[in-house]
């Protein structure tokens, strides 16, 4: 969905497919930080 909003924002100029693409990069920033924070939590274990 990343990709695919990117490319259409470049195409169109759409604000709101930029919109969904930022949306959707917070996403995996926060996914990343989730896992970062279960490793970290396994590796204590």
């Amino acid at each position: 969905m990343r990709d695919f909003s990117w490319k259409y924002f470049t195409m169109t100029g759409d604000v709101d497919a930029y919109l969904l693409f930022k949306e959707a990069d917070g996403k995996s920033e926060a996914e990343s930080m989730v896992a970062e924070e279960v490793i970290a939590q396994e590796e204590v274990d």
